[in-house]
């Protein structure tokens, strides 16, 4: 068990981040399998916004490497370019 007051401040802190990213990466996941999922091309570009957003702010604060996130985007972009043709 920790000995020091700010020892046992940064277990309350990573407690709390722990929650936090923990929720960030489930809306993650479900914005990209509602991308995946969606069936209209329309629907999907919209779907495929929010996802670039969620994504862009994980990446940026840290969550998510920001080649990764590229990754991801690039792949749900040409999924919703395949549902055009």
């Amino acid at each position: 068990m920790a000995h020091h007051k700010s020892a046992l401040k940064r277990i309350r802190q990573t407690k709390k981040l722990k929650i936090a990213n923990r929720q960030k990466r489930k809306t993650l996941k479900l914005a990209i399998r509602e991308v995946h999922t969606s069936t209209m091309v329309e629907a999907a570009g919209e779907k495929l916004k929010s996802a670039q957003s969620i994504l862009d702010k994980m990446a940026v604060r840290g969550l998510l490497h920001k080649n990764n996130a590229a990754k991801k985007l690039s792949r749900l972009a040409k999924s919703v370019n395949a549902l055009k043709s």
